[in-house]
């Protein structure tokens, strides 16, 4: 059940930096959920990129990101972001953005999903 938006991705060439952005559809908030971001390459399984608390106070990285992808969140904007700098061609993906209610949750199956956003790293 898609709920979420996002938006931000694109081609960029690899060493460069994009940001993606998560909104809650009109109507909606997720005010108090944990938010995160999940990606599937090609020939893939849908994987676990980051999460980050519902106060913003925790967050958790794949080990393949950190030091590269940043998340934060903007609660008066209800908007996630995620910023990716140093991309590489193996981050080629789309990435879905996530909400849960559950900080746990939100890292395996969480309840909410959007329709994904294209990012494609050029070597």
């Amino acid at each position: 059940q898609e709920q979420l938006v996002e938006s931000g991705g694109g081609l960029v060439q690899a060493g460069g930096s994009l940001r993606l952005s998560c909104a809650a559809p009109p109507g909606r908030t997720f005010v108090g959920y944990s938010m995160g971001w999940f990606r599937q390459a090609p020939g893939k399984d849908r994987e676990f990129v980051v999460a980050i608390s519902w106060n913003g106070g925790s967050s958790y990285y794949t080990d393949a990101v950190k030091g590269r992808f940043t998340i934060s969140r903007d609660t008066a904007k209800n908007t996630v972001y995620l910023q990716m700098n140093n991309l590489k061609s193996e981050d080629t993906a789309v990435y879905y953005c996530a909400a849960d209610p559950s900080y746990e949750r939100i890292k395996t199956r969480p309840n909410y999903w959007g329709q994904g956003t294209q990012v494609i790293v050029s070597s």
